[in-house]
């Protein structure tokens, strides 16, 4: 309508496009394209689930006490500390709502998440990118290309789609080097899939410029809830409450996220299911001539020849019934991110692959 005009940069935004659950005509699809657990959640938090609908007439808190004191006590953090949010990507929003407008800049990597330029724009701030080495954050051209106009550095790490997972004191290095005024934004949306790993929390701890995100999505299995969570200093989840909606997570996604957290049972089970499959799929996907890095999360990253060998790999995958990744719109047309499946499903889009291969040559 005449006049009535988006704030800048909002119409830059190409919709976000999720990973594709279905194929015409095909009736056997195993999905293997958004990173979820094919085990699902735990039976702990289907209990949970059933008895949050006795309280669907109810608000729920609008300052997440329950919540927030289960993640603590199981991560050993400090409860006030604590944001949740409508998964992790509701706290990356909150962080760059707060801290980045109109004349600052927004740092990001090549390959990495594609909401990190999304909520650059939303802000009206300029999103620099900066280029990896090898498939991994490379810190010091991050910190070349800060400038005093810098606000937030983005990085997930484990990466995605890369898989691949810079060292403590790589990310302590990149946060000690940012210029003052800026944020380090530690992305751990995969974390639980490395274990000993704490996701940020002791960098947290002992500085003032970083926050950490986690989500309930992943390991979990609760994609379909979508609750996630931050840990930051006191003075920043502070100005972050200051644009949360009070009400922004419901009594479902409260009390399932309690009972999810707490059976770190299934967390152990499952890490050790996709750790387990993650290097047979890997090895299996080798012998057929396709290449990976050594992947920190639930997927693999595989690399084929070029782009027209990728996509015609993924258009035979389909007719087999399997749905997978490309990531051509992350800069690398050349490969395709595969979900670590069941065993019957890394199993089959191993043998597809091989498949294909054996018919390309």
């Amino acid at each position: 309508m005449p006049g009535i005009l988006p704030q800048p940069g909002i119409m830059d935004i190409a919709l976000y496009v999720g990973g594709t659950s279905s194929i015409e005509g095909v009736s056997d699809v195993v999905k293997l394209s958004s990173n979820e657990n094919p085990f699902g959640c735990s039976d702990a938090v289907k209990v949970a689930y059933g008895k949050a609908g006795h309280g669907l007439h109810r608000y729920p808190s609008t300052d997440h006490a329950g919540l927030r004191a289960a993640i603590a006590e199981v991560h050993g953090l400090d409860g006030e500390r604590i944001i949740c949010g409508v998964g992790s990507d509701e706290v990356l929003q909150f962080v760059t709502m707060a801290y980045a407008g109109v004349g600052d800049e927004v740092i990001y990597t090549e390959h990495g998440f594609s909401m990190y330029p999304i909520l650059a724009k939303m802000v009206g701030a300029k999103g620099v990118v900066v280029p990896e080495r090898e498939r991994m954050v490379d810190v010091d051209a991050i910190l070349a290309a800060c400038t005093q106009k810098t606000k937030i550095v983005f990085i997930a790490n484990p990466g995605n789609p890369t898989g691949t997972m810079l060292p403590p004191e790589e990310v302590a290095r990149l946060a000690d080097g940012l210029p003052d005024g800026a944020i380090l934004v530690h992305d751990g949306a995969y974390t639980e899939f490395v274990a000993g790993a704490d996701g940020g929390a002791a960098l947290v701890e002992a500085r003032e410029n970083v926050i950490m995100t986690r989500t309930f999505s992943k390991i979990y299995g609760l994609g379909g809830l979508r609750i996630g969570w931050g840990y930051a200093p006191k003075e920043i989840i502070d100005v972050l409450n200051r644009v949360r909606q009070p009400f922004n997570l419901s009594t479902v996604q409260l009390e399932v996220g309690e009972a999810a957290v707490r059976d770190q049972a299934w967390v152990e089970k499952c890490r050790a299911d996709n750790t387990r499959l993650r290097t047979w799929l890997r090895d299996a996907l080798a012998e057929h001539g396709v290449d990976s890095d050594p992947s920190s999360a639930n997927f693999i990253l595989a690399r084929f020849a070029d782009q027209a060998e990728a996509e015609a790999c993924d258009e035979y995958l389909k007719t087999q019934g399997l749905i997978v990744r490309r990531v051509a719109g992350y800069g690398l047309p050349n490969c395709l991110r595969i979900t670590v499946g069941d065993e019957p499903g890394c199993r089959r889009v191993a043998h597809a692959i091989g498949q294909f291969k054996a018919g390309a040559r």
